[in-house]
């Protein structure tokens, strides 16, 4: 699979800086479970990007991951999001090749990938 950008004058392989969007919803990853459902819920949203206590990249938090939880109990009140299972490191960077993102989001599964700078901040969402 080749992904390229095409400009007036001429044809680049593009990046996943390129190719990503802003990242929509984030939560801190000591946010309770429920309290996830509920934001994910509320807004319409298919994920939520989860930070770490120094505002790093911790991981993506889909309705799949959050499906085992739907009954509600004690136990999704006193859970933090850090606890469960979620998509974790390692994530994109702007100057991957898209196609090299693609094949490996491709391989692992995923329909979302955070895109993260030097620093392991979300600077973006890649897609496809």
């Amino acid at each position: 699979m080749t992904v390229t950008l095409q400009h007036p004058s001429s044809t680049a392989t593009a990046t996943v800086g390129d190719l990503m969007k802003r990242p929509e919803l984030q939560i801190s990853d000591d946010v309770m479970v429920d309290t996830a459902m509920d934001i994910m819920h509320s807004s319409g949203a298919d994920h939520l990007l989860v930070r770490d206590e120094e505002g790093r990249c911790a991981g993506l938090l889909t309705r799949l991951h959050l499906a085992p939880f739907q009954a509600r109990s004690w136990y999704t009140e006193r859970t933090p999001v850090r606890d469960i299972v979620h998509d974790r490191a390692p994530f994109a960077t702007t100057d991957m090749a898209a196609a090299s993102a693609a094949a490996t989001m491709h391989s692992r599964g995923l329909d979302t990938w955070p895109v993260v700078d030097h620093d392991g901040h979300v600077i973006g969402l890649l897609t496809f």
